[in-house]
């Protein structure tokens, strides 16, 4: 998982004006790269339980998640799009690890992303 989070995982930045036309191929190739990283991140987190949880946490949110995909989605205009992505994301998220928290509060990895959904 380690090796496939390192070196497989590639979401190029473009910019916005050039990924604001949904049809174009930098739009396209973007998008695809998202949600291939989105499908790691869920088949990454499904280890929860199996692999130690400190792994999975690193693997799945400090690497994939504010690495790779917080980017992307900072770079998303606000609207239905970003909804869609950010839901997708959450999503993944084993139930879990949000069950011994107290009202209000996060996991340290999540600070950022959960930063970006208040926006």
């Amino acid at each position: 998982m380690k090796k496939s989070v390192e070196e497989d995982v590639f979401i190029p930045l473009y910019p916005k004006s050039t990924v604001e036309d949904k049809s174009s191929l930098c739009s396209k190739f973007q998008e695809r790269r998202f949600w291939s990283a989105v499908k790691l991140l869920s088949n990454v987190l499904l280890w929860d339980g199996i692999v130690q949880e400190d792994t999975v946490r690193d693997l799945g949110l400090s690497k994939l998640l504010n690495r790779y995909l917080l980017l992307n989605l900072l770079n998303t205009p606000p609207g239905p799009d970003n909804i869609e992505k950010c839901n997708k994301v959450v999503a993944c998220f084993p139930e879990r690890w949000f069950q011994d928290l107290k009202s209000g509060s996060t996991l340290p990895e999540l600070l950022n992303f959960c930063q970006h959904l208040l926006q």
